[in-house]
């Protein structure tokens, strides 16, 4: 068992692709083809800071092998991050290799201005949705209208300068896998080998290696006792703990808020049912109003029907007490209405 850094930290996994060596048997097996030749560009890295998310970014000119043992140049673009990010960052990252004018080779050898085929890897120290293979293969095919592969003897250029083909490695799911040769060679990334405390270092059996495996963990050795890269990856500690807490920070006020916001939601509810009651009773009282009305204008109407017929009733020399039985109401109702 031997004690190596762990390449998820952005200072261990530079240290680690700076090494041409190992940084071609890595991306050799990615690939599945053989980097005959390597140059690391000029890149940006965006280390931690504490306005940043970690994300390092790697940028390599390789010429490769094909299968039919054609050469071929391509650019490599290696983004890797340890923490669940927006896909937009990627996708900047990746606008900004189909601009850049240097990855547009020479006139004199690509006379007609395509850009270098890309080929972009993703190395996720988190897991994506519903994909559980701890490397995803995304290729491009030719097809025509009926989905039928179309042959061609070589890749087409203006094709293969604006779009391209990703590798994606789930870290989580590397545990435990080791079936093939990329396998073995990503199980430095297999978190559960960290040693207890200590995410910093990891602890692998180096027993029955390959000369390659060995090759990438010695490398991985020599970080574990670099002061630099140690320091570097304190740094990467205090930074991810911050962005941790500021995290839990936002959670917490974001459940807050949405505890408040049930609150108010039910309280909307109970004004709602309360308007929704005064409403009934209003339509109610309205209801009441309006049979009020009715039966002020049939007493009304009843009251002038009974004074029409007093009067005539006078006029034919009818006396009081006579109108009041004819009419059958009382002496006291009929002098009312007289009135």
């Amino acid at each position: 068992m031997v004690l190596i850094a762990n390449p998820i930290y952005d200072s261990v996994f530079k240290y680690m692709m700076e090494d041409e060596r190992v940084a071609k048997i890595m991306l050799s097996a990615l690939l599945q083809k053989e980097v005959i030749k390597l140059e690391m560009r000029p890149h940006e890295y965006t280390g931690v800071t504490q306005r940043k998310i970690s994300m390092m970014r790697i940028d390599f000119a390789a010429t490769i092998r094909n299968e039919d043992g054609s050469i071929q140049l391509i650019l490599i673009e290696l983004q890797k991050t340890w923490l669940v990010t927006e896909t937009l960052r990627f996708r900047q990252y990746l606008g900004s290799q189909y601009i850049d004018k240097k990855n547009v080779p020479d006139k004199n050898i690509n006379p007609k201005g395509y850009g270098l085929p890309i080929v972009s890897i993703y190395i996720l120290g988190h897991k994506l949705g519903e994909l559980q293979e701890p490397v995803v293969y995304v290729r491009r095919k030719y097809l025509d209208y009926n989905s039928n592969p179309i042959e061609t003897g070589v890749p087409d250029p203006f094709i293969e300068s604006l779009t391209h083909d990703s590798i994606i490695i789930q870290i989580p799911y590397l545990k435990g896998k080791v079936r093939n040769k990329l396998e073995r060679l990503l199980q430095v990334f297999d978190q559960s080998y960290c040693v207890k405390d200590n995410e910093h270092i990891m602890e692998i059996d180096e027993s029955g290696m390959e000369v390659e495996e060995q090759l990438v963990v010695d490398r991985l050795i020599k970080a574990a006792v670099e002061p630099e890269v140690r320091r570097d990856m304190d740094v990467e500690d205090e930074i991810l703990s911050e962005i941790e807490s500021r995290d839990t920070t936002i959670m917490m006020k974001n459940r807050e808020i949405e505890l408040m916001n049930q609150k108010l939601n039910q309280k909307y509810q109970e004004l709602n049912q309360k308007d929704q009651e005064l409403n009934q009773k209003d339509q109610e009282l309205n209801q009441k109003d309006q049979e009020l009305n009715q039966k002020d204008q049939e007493l009304n109407q009843k009251s002038n029907m009974l004074t029409s017929m007093i009067s005539l009733f006078k006029k034919q020399g009818m006396t009081d007490e006579k109108i009041a039985k004819e009419l059958n109401i009382t002496p006291e109702e009929l002098i009312k209405l007289l009135k």
